[in-house]
């Protein structure tokens, strides 16, 4: 879903979470509001993504007081599952990351909607040669998982490409929202892998 072509709707709606969402990260939703669900079905009619930003205050919900991050990435529909009217279960996918170019609005439904510049993906950087323990302890969870039933990465594993692997551990590790959200933005996947990495020796995850 990374694809550098993608075109991103303009105005692109925004749906903002309490959760940082990476490129290639899966996202489950369920979806009930009534701005929510017209904008799945839109986005589902027209084959296009919606931008997730995470929440930095307030509740969307209420809509008061609410701020959120200005960089985000896109969130490509997966599965829809309606199993009764009115809530729907979301399966999507992270795409490309993308900056706001101006402030958001909302429409009176009360929608968020922003003009938007998609970031490019990450180039393909194998991950230096003192990350591999990092990179092997990556394999050895998803192992794990996939023996208890669970997939929690989408397809394909992309083990030799440092910001594939940086973002997983960025998914799994219990950091502050405010850290995963910096290391999203960082242009250089192998310093983020870099940081990761550091993160995970100091806590004797991994050995060295």
């Amino acid at each position: 879903m990374d694809d550098e072509n993608t075109a991103l709707p303009d105005p692109l709606p925004l749906f903002p979470l309490q959760l940082v969402l990476f490129p290639g990260s899966r996202l489950h939703l369920k979806v009930f509001e009534p701005r929510y669900v017209d904008l799945v079905s839109e986005c589902l009619r027209e084959q296009r993504p919606f931008g997730v930003v995470c929440l930095r205050a307030g509740h969307e919900v209420g809509r008061q007081d609410v701020a959120f991050e200005t960089l985000g990435t896109l969130s490509h529909i997966d599965a829809v599952d309606a199993e009764q009217p009115g809530l729907l279960h979301l399966r999507c996918i992270g795409g490309l990351r993308f900056t706001m170019a101006g402030a958001a609005h909302q429409q009176a439904d009360g929608l968020w909607l922003c003009r938007a510049q998609a970031i490019a993906a990450d180039p393909p950087q194998a991950p230096a040669a003192p990350m591999l323990a990092t990179v092997t302890a990556l394999a050895e969870a998803i192992r794990k998982l996939q023996e208890q039933g669970q997939l929690p990465f989408a397809p394909p594993f992309r083990l030799d490409e440092a910001g594939w692997v940086a973002n997983r551990w960025c998914e799994l590790l219990p950091i502050p929202l405010a850290a995963k959200q910096k290391l999203m933005a960082l242009e250089d996947p192998a310093l983020r892998l870099a940081i990761v990495d550091g993160f995970l020796r100091d806590k004797g995850v991994v050995g060295g």
